[in-house]
């Protein structure tokens, strides 16, 4: 439970909070439940809903830019209007979806929370298997559309553009990656709404925020990708050989991303190291649980632990 703060010489009563308890790492009891199938049905339109409008815009982009059909290339939404059409996107629907399965949207985010264990196994499985689905039919429905255009101008599938290497496509898509999920923990910290309650900041717009700024600077790069649901449906609907042999970067640095935000987030700034060290002081783990990264971290902090086994 919250304590008053004290910050230099003044006390500021915090509000009383309490961290949700860690989810199992399988539920049966949720599998009975509609809430279950409805988040997943949310997760599968929302997903949807932001290949359509994202792609739409990319390919509007480059139709407009197209020296063949216009000698103005500074016509269209630009970069920037792309960048604010993911950003944009993802706040519109983390607002509209939070409340029913948390507006994840994206495979790295419910990878990360899966890995703080804020979402079971079969939760994050079946999130990501929705995501992807609502991905590919998203894109399906701007092809049925536009079907010329989408295959003309590249269907907005992520790619390593010409120059970059694939180290410098991967570490692009960890850091994008990390300040995506990064940015999810910090706005949906319950210790961090209790203690800044004075300060009202809708969590979906920081989260916003981070994609529109990710893409600024890593859509010359990659086209950005941060989301592999998003870098899949594209593929899947576009089927270009270079979509696919880039596809493993989008799924690779994503998770990875998404991985060192979670411990970063949990075991730093939450100080969940210390709280493990604390732990295996009082007790020597006997076998690994999930029970997130305690067990490896008593191994690293109290190698002693090792010789009493």
């Amino acid at each position: 439970m919250g304590k008053d703060v004290e910050v230099g010489e003044h006390e500021y009563s915090a509000k009383d909070y309490q961290d949700p308890p860690p989810a199992d790492l399988f539920d049966a009891e949720e599998l009975t439940k509609w809430s279950f199938y409805r988040a997943i049905i949310a997760e599968f339109i929302a997903t949807l809903l932001f290949l359509y409008i994202t792609v739409l815009t990319v390919i509007g982009y480059k139709s407009q830019t197209d020296p063949a059909h216009s000698s103005d290339q500074c016509g269209g939404v630009g970069i920037l209007g792309i960048a604010w059409a993911f950003g944009g996107m993802i706040f519109v629907l983390v607002y509209c979806t939070a409340g029913i399965s948390g507006g994840h949207i994206n495979p790295a985010v419910t990878f990360g929370l899966f890995l703080a264990r804020k979402v079971t196994l079969p939760r994050a499985f079946m999130y990501i298997v929705a995501q992807c689905l609502g991905a590919v039919c998203g894109c399906g429905l701007v092809k049925a559309f536009q079907k010329t255009y989408y295959n003309t101008y590249g269907g907005g599938a992520n790619e390593l553009a010409d120059g970059y290497s694939k180290g410098t496509g991967l570490g692009a898509e960890i850091i994008g990656t990390f300040v995506l999920v990064y940015t999810v923990f910090s706005a949906t910290d319950p210790k961090r709404n209790a203690r800044d309650s004075h300060v009202p900041v809708l969590a979906p717009l920081p989260i916003g925020f981070a994609v529109f700024m990710v893409h600024l600077a890593t859509i010359p790069i990659t086209g950005t990708g941060i989301n592999p649901a998003r870098s899949f449906g594209a593929a899947v609907m576009y089927g270009k050989e270079k979509a696919w042999d880039d596809q493993w970067l989008f799924w690779v640095g994503p998770m990875i991303g998404a991985a060192i935000a979670a411990f970063y987030h949990q075991f730093v700034l939450r100080a969940g190291a210390v709280k493990a060290l604390g732990s295996s002081r009082s007790m020597c783990p006997k076998y690994f649980t999930f029970k997130s990264f305690d067990f490896l971290l008593s191994f690293v902090f109290s190698p002693s632990c090792l010789l009493k086994r």
